[in-house]
């Protein structure tokens, strides 16, 4: 098996350290400095608003190669970032990928290959959506769509970076999940389930990544004021419309506020996010945190991301798995 020891640049890491997560979090939290992001290549996912929006223009300001990729073009959020890329002398292609389409993905991700001059160095998976109500509501039009965008959109996008990742010899991956892939509200339709899912599929990337030097850094947000309150309550009244009685008459008041929900009153900066996200990718290859939880207020997940991390290295870490699972959780042999 290759080298292992990408992570052994985690300084303190104690030998019998299972507690991923503080111990990465302790790295970040240190890095108090604006970070340098020169030389790298970035490619966002869901660029139109929120995160991916917010992201594209701070990891540019910072001095990165930015990739900001939307679906549907022309559109005019596309020109107002082209238009503000020109006139801030920002580095930022905007290319037009939905995750949903092979195609697009492929395409796209080439074309950014193409320009960068080579493999991409980081791909922030942060194209998402919600449509909220009792999961029984849910039909397999809303159930396909945000399955297909939240987890086999992420799905595709890493694997059309990976060979060219892999090529290069590293890379990084931040998947955008969130409080709710670690901890479940009702009535929030397959939110949770297909962030739970993203969880799932990027650890596993994670462990087996780590011989080719690449990491995965899933990001974990609360709850902030963004464009996917409004999205969510399109999606959402869409569902409504055309539900069955048979379904939606076991849950009368839920379905009543369904397409209604209001996140204005949320105060949380969104920009904590990107910020949070550019730290990572600033920090050494080897000490990067698998999960970061980022919000001003309550963290709920915190504790469960130490109790999986002691899971998994008590479990495997002696296995033959060890040395991924180890090297994922800046365990040392």
């Amino acid at each position: 098996m290759p080298h292992l020891s990408r992570r052994s640049l985690m300084a303190g890491a104690a030998a019998t350290s299972v507690l991923a997560a503080t111990a990465g979090r302790a790295q970040y939290d240190a890095m108090s400095t604006t970070p340098n992001l020169f030389g790298k290549s970035v490619l966002i996912t869901g660029c139109s608003s929120g995160f991916g929006r917010l992201g594209a223009e701070h990891y540019a300001r910072l001095g990165a190669k930015v990739f900001a990729t939307m679906r549907g073009l022309p559109r005019p959020e596309a020109g107002e970032l082209r238009a503000l890329a020109a006139e801030k002398n920002l580095d930022i292609t905007v290319l037009e990928i939905d995750v949903l389409s092979d195609e697009q993905v492929a395409a796209g991700v080439a074309e950014a290959e193409r320009i960068n001059g080579g493999p991409i160095d980081v791909l922030v998976n942060n194209a998402g959506i919600g449509i909220s109500g009792p999961i029984e509501v849910q039909d397999m039009q809303a159930t396909e769509l945000i399955f297909g965008t939240n987890v086999l959109g992420a799905h595709r996008m890493a694997r059309a970076v990976l060979p060219g990742m892999r090529a290069k010899g590293g890379g990084l991956i931040v998947p955008m999940s969130s409080q709710l892939g670690r901890v479940i509200v009702p009535y929030s339709g397959h939110y949770s389930p297909t962030k739970f899912a993203l969880e799932a599929m990027s650890e596993a990337m994670a462990y087996e990544l780590v011989p080719h030097n690449i990491e995965v850094s899933i990001i974990e947000p609360g709850g902030y004021p963004t464009q996917v309150w409004v999205n969510r309550n399109i999606y959402t009244s869409a569902l409504k419309e055309r539900a069955e009685e048979i379904h939606t008459s076991g849950y009368p008041r839920v379905v009543a506020s369904m397409g209604e929900e209001d996140g204005s009153g949320r105060s949380a900066d969104p920009m904590d996010v990107p910020r949070a996200i550019a730290q990572i990718i600033a920090m050494p290859a080897g000490t990067r945190p698998l999960r970061t939880e980022v919000h001003p207020g309550s963290k709920p997940q915190m504790k469960i991301n130490e109790v999986t991390a002691a899971t998994q290295v008590g479990w495997l870490g002696e296995s033959g798995y060890g040395p991924l699972i180890k090297a994922v959780h800046n365990v040392d042999s």
